[in-house]
């Protein structure tokens, strides 16, 4: 007997995102404690779903792609803001997102995926994000050592259409670098990420863990370029 097909969900519904434009409007910690059973519903319990449920498909992916769902120290970033270094003492994030590393070490730079989920601003992504030095400079020795391989990421059809490369660059080639080098400007990055938008409708679309998992898909090349640079399973 065939298993039974499980029926595409929707995660993100307009209430998702209604709350979040609520807190914008009522960043403060009575309102929010106030209406904390009603983040934990609208916001919390349908992104840890999302979670659990998006793990075994990035897993085929890469088996090193890390989605915990546990609501405490999992993929899903908090919601409370650390205030300790910052002007804006708001202390509530008016997005909600998840990190999908390849490592659970946390001193580790290590390539991962993201999601992003605000009124007006939802996007995948994934990369590296201001790495420290020598993390840097591996990244950037193994694009100036293997342009080709390199170029085939940047060039690869899945990669072009699903993804949007991005990130900080210098103005001038880096230190230790040949500045005549043909891969000069992307030597320069300080950021090695990329991004894939999309808006609330396709978020509360039943195809969205399928659409999220494509634009993954699609950039694994990268992932897998960024993974063998800093010598990582992939």
């Amino acid at each position: 007997m065939a298993p039974k097909k499980t029926k595409p969900r929707v995660y993100f519904a307009p209430s998702f995102f209604k709350f979040l434009k609520e807190l914008k409007a009522n960043n403060n910690r009575a309102w929010f404690q106030a209406n904390k059973d009603r983040y934990e519903k609208l916001v919390r319990n349908p992104l840890l779903d999302f979670i659990g449920d998006v793990g075994p498909s990035l897993r085929r992916i890469s088996p090193q792609i890390i989605a915990d769902n546990t609501p405490s120290g999992g993929s899903m970033f908090r919601i409370y803001r650390d205030t300790r270094f910052s002007k804006d003492k708001t202390p509530y994030k008016t997005h909600a997102a998840a990190r999908f590393p390849t490592t659970r070490d946390k001193d580790v730079h290590t390539p991962g995926y993201y999601l992003h989920l605000q009124a007006g601003e939802i996007f995948s992504g994934g990369g590296i994000w201001r790495p420290e030095a020598p993390v840097l400079n591996q990244i950037r020795d193994s694009i100036a050592a293997h342009p080709s391989k390199w170029k085939a990421v940047m060039a690869d059809p899945k990669f072009k259409k699903h993804c949007v490369f991005d990130g900080e660059k210098l103005q001038r080639p880096p230190k230790g670098y040949d500045p005549e080098h043909e891969l000069i400007e992307f030597l320069k990055y300080k950021d090695f990420t990329f991004y894939t938008q999309f808006d609330e409708k396709q978020a509360g679309s039943p195809r969205f863990l399928e659409m999220f998992v494509e634009s993954c898909a699609a950039a694994s090349p990268m992932m897998r370029f960024l993974s063998d640079a800093l010598n990582l399973p992939w």
